[in-house]
């Protein structure tokens, strides 16, 4: 081996975060041409993931891992969300359990790789490309034991709860999840409310969050938030609530 690639293995090290990916790409703005990481490959020193992207010989990666590195070396606009970004958030007690899928959302023009896309997680990952928020709005560092990613603030994760329910969630799970949001901020609910592009979430939202009977709610200005004309029906044959002319499963507007 020589020198100048020796140095550029160090610095390859140095640089590795244990259970994170190596992107050739990101490897080759090192200065690791893609002969130079054929050549580490050969010698065990990184092990293919897939296309494009590398991994220390006999480390597990885990999708937290794999999710930093699309956010900070493929620069990729896709986040952690949903349920999955509550737990995240210290809300794990009411996660269904440690193999419960994982929701990653994204701009729909998001294209994520394939070694991501076919790679065991052991887990089932969903990833949802919506336009019904804003992509970086709302966002939140969590810190992990060696990295930190971006997932959705818990006001946002709400309502993405909400967007993928009664499909993934039921909504009375989702209303138990808003039970326990009692410290949201109003001004970032607020300007979630005011931008979002779903009707159906928003009155949804507002309906739950009415109904837990927390204090921001009455912080919120109604009126800057469209809600639109019409019903939504979300169950056939359920309960009309006037208010927001919602349609819902009965169990839920029993509680």
């Amino acid at each position: 081996m020589t020198t100048n690639t020796a140095s550029k293995l160090n610095l390859l090290l140095i640089r590795h975060i244990p259970g994170t990916v190596e992107l050739a790409s990101w490897m080759d703005g090192l200065g690791i041409s893609h002969d130079l990481q054929q050549y580490y490959r050969k010698a065990g020193w990184l092990e293919p993931v897939g296309v494009g992207a590398s991994k220390r010989p006999s480390e597990q990666i885990c999708w937290e891992g794999a999710l930093y590195t699309l956010q900070q070396q493929g620069k990729l606009p896709v986040h952690a969300g949903a349920r999955t970004a509550l737990s995240l958030q210290g809300y794990a007690h009411y996660a269904r359990s440690d193999k419960e899928p994982v929701f990653l959302f994204s701009p729909r023009n998001t294209t994520v790789p394939a070694w991501f896309r076919k790679y065991d997680w052991h887990r089932q990952v969903i990833h949802e490309k919506t336009s019904f928020l804003a992509p970086q709005q709302a966002l939140s560092k969590v810190s992990l034991p060696l990295f930190s990613i971006l997932v959705s603030s818990p006001e946002r994760a709400m309502l993405e709860c909400l967007y993928l329910a009664p499909k993934a969630f039921d909504l009375v799970e989702c209303y138990q999840l808003m039970e326990m949001l009692t410290t949201l901020r109003p001004k970032i609910v607020q300007e979630l409310l005011e931008q979002c592009r779903s009707i159906r979430v928003k009155r949804l939202f507002l309906y739950l969050s009415e109904k837990a009977g927390h204090l921001w709610f009455n912080r919120l200005d109604r009126s800057r938030i469209d809600l639109g004309k019409g019903k939504r029906v979300i169950e056939n044959g359920g309960v009309l609530v006037p208010d927001y002319e919602l349609v819902l499963p009965n169990e839920l507007v029993s509680l």
